[in-house]
């Protein structure tokens, strides 16, 4: 039996781009593909797909849609003191809790 890969994000936190195209770019997750790691962001990444028309009735379209990007070029972001970090977790009253390294802030 296979283990489930496991991402140091989730799915609705704010996130910055570390590497690529749209480097330096902040968001929230949308979605998270456990399968490939990787993650798709909010109104970023977005690519277009034209599609053939499949009647003669219907007409060809051009979608714009969120590319996913891997889980390793994104780091978790504080909003309000604008830096990114890493987590560290911690336990109180016996519930995990996330919190990020550098501002204390928990996630």
């Amino acid at each position: 039996m296979k283990k489930k890969n496991k991402l140091h994000v989730r799915k609705g936190d704010t996130v910055q781009i570390i590497s690529g195209n749209h480097k330096g770019k902040i968001g929230t997750i949308s979605k998270i593909l456990i399968k490939t790691n990787q993650v798709i962001i909010q109104n970023l990444n977005l690519k277009i797909k034209h599609v053939k028309s499949n009647q003669q009735e219907e007409s060809g379209k051009i979608i714009n849609f969120e590319a996913p990007i891997h889980s390793s070029n994104v780091m978790l972001y504080s909003a309000q003191h604008n830096i990114r970090s890493r987590y560290k977790i911690s336990f109180n009253n016996n519930k995990k809790t996330r919190i990020l390294n550098k501002t204390g802030e928990i996630i």
